[in-house]
């Protein structure tokens, strides 16, 4: 969601390149393993956020890089009917401006909706639908993109004036905590979440999407509903999914809820922790300061990092680098890496990838120079496809980050390390640093400009491995660099400055 916001600093220039290797085969015998890997340990299973794709390509992507590449999930955006606003240039954040909950959006129409939850699903990919109900839109009138007509308060058929909040001004302070669950942000209409009618409303749109096959929600501006009232609401979820017989409930569904929480506000994230998962803000902010090497910081310094550091538990915590909005210096500013960072990006990612803390969010995005530019689009607003023949990138403007060759590697990581611990902990005191989950797999990260050549204590079992993020990864056979791993559990790795080395046990 869009919050108040301060630019972010400028994060290190770096133009090093990152060494990367040929993607996995992905035929349908590596995507049955991942899959079932997947299932035995859903705690672990890497996300994407597909931002602001269309429902059509979505689909496909699903059976072509996701499901074949060990992706358990993709979040997608608001698919409700919302504002369309050609006079500021179709922003992205019209999609978080409800107007009703008819299924037709930017992405989409409920049978392209539905269709693609089918074809993910038959893909081995769970869909969570991106869910904005704190609000509706905050334009004083329009018309939507299901051809609605509203007025800001009045949206008939759904909601009145009395079915939102009496402060009808923006949050003045985040240390109120009336205010910044009673109050407007960023002046959209703020729904009165506390009462029955609006809890049950809100309630059957999540339904009907379930009812489509949506597996879980991630609630947007979570930190500005009273967490009493969110419980009810899910309480009201729960019921509905009774009433219609779904064959769901709500234990089946995966919420994860969007609270910024610094530290230093009103609201805080453990008031969330009943309703479901939280995102971990400050996770994203402290690994790219310390890529990036803001004031000294380093990579050594990420040895203890997590749930001492004043984070969210591992267990109920989603992690990323970056996220529609840090990217773009909103929701509440930070210095956060984005695909413009390059190759200093990817090793951060490989990082979150390879570090058992939280699950892991990757993020897809769109080219923009401006913080409000919707997707790449023709003069109508129509969303252009991002699909492109090449495995490893996209067309059209859309970056794609999770089809890169090291995001893609080190999600086939990530499943084959599970839940095993972080091990054999490394590092020489500055930006080399190296560790192991358990005797799964194990990783080696050298931000620094110089070369590292050095035999590290694994935990893994020995035998001939071939470095994930090289080509020829996937045959040990023809590995242009094998690594061998001795009786001893000892390794030794060599590597080019500013790149990384990731091994793993082979099923």
């Amino acid at each position: 969601m869009r919050h108040p916001f301060t630019l972010s600093a400028s994060l290190l220039a770096l133009t090093a390149l990152l060494m990367t290797g040929c993607a996995r085969p992905t035929g349908r015998a590596a995507a049955v393993e991942d899959a079932e890997m997947i299932k035995s340990r859903p705690s672990q299973a890497v996300m994407v956020h597909l931002f602001e794709w269309r429902w059509d390509d979505i689909a496909q992507e699903c059976e072509t890089v996701l499901g074949p590449n060990g992706y358990a999930a993709v979040q997608i955006s608001p698919p409700q009917e919302h504002v369309v606003l050609p006079e500021r240039g179709f922003p992205w954040w019209q999609r978080y401006q409800p107007v009703s909950y008819r299924l037709e959006s930017r992405s989409g129409d409920r049978a392209q909706l539905a269709s693609m939850i089918r074809r993910c699903h038959a893909a081995g990919v769970k869909v969570y639908a991106d869910a904005v109900i704190n609000h509706m839109a905050g334009v004083e009138q329009g018309i939507g993109s299901a051809g609605s007509v509203f007025t800001k308060y009045d949206y008939p058929g759904i909601y009145q004036p009395q079915d939102f909040n009496d402060c009808r001004r923006n949050i003045e302070s985040y240390q109120n905590h009336d205010e910044v669950t009673g109050c407007e942000l960023v002046g959209l209409a703020d729904l009165k979440t506390s009462t029955p009618y609006v809890q049950r409303r809100l309630a059957e749109y999540l339904a009907d999407l379930v009812s489509l096959g949506i597996d879980g929600f991630r609630i947007d501006a979570a930190k500005h509903i009273n967490a009493r009232d969110l419980d009810g609401i899910l309480t009201q979820l729960e019921q509905v999914l009774a009433e219609q017989k779904a064959g769901k409930t709500l234990a089946d569904l995966f919420i994860y809820q969007e609270v910024i929480d610094p530290g230093t506000e009103a609201v805080k994230k453990g008031e969330y922790y009943a309703s479901g998962d939280v995102f971990e803000f400050e996770y994203g902010r402290v690994v790219s300061e310390k890529f990036a090497g803001l004031d000294g910081q380093t990579l050594a310094q990420l040895e203890t990092l997590g749930e001492g550091w004043g984070f969210v538990p591992s267990e109920k915590a989603v992690v990323f680098i970056d996220n529609h909005d840090k990217q773009r210096g909103h929701g509440g500013g930070g210095n956060y890496l984005t695909y413009k960072d390059g190759p200093l990006y990817d090793l951060a990612n490989v990082f979150m990838l390879a570090h058992p803390y939280g699950k892991p969010l990757v993020m897809s995005s769109y080219d923009f120079s401006d913080g409000d530019q919707g997707p790449p689009a023709d003069a109508k607003g129509n969303t252009r496809s991002p699909l492109s023949p090449n495995a490893a990138t996209c067309a059209d403007g859309w970056i794609c980050e999770h089809r890169r060759s090291p995001l893609v590697q080190m999600v086939q990581f990530r499943n084959a390390a599970g839940d095993a611990p972080l091990v054999d902990w490394w590092s020489n005191g500055q930006n080399q640093i190296a560790f192991g989950r358990g005797d799964r797999a194990f990783v080696v990260i050298n931000r620094e400009s110089q070369p590292l050549t050095h035999t590290f204590q694994t935990s893994l079992p020995p035998g001939r491995y071939c470095d994930l993020l090289q080509p020829s990864a996937s045959n040990p056979a023809t590995c242009a660099m094998p690594i061998t791993v001795q009786p001893d559990g000892q390794a030794t790795f060599t590597l080019s400055g500013m790149s990384a080395a990731a091994i793993r046990v082979m099923e």
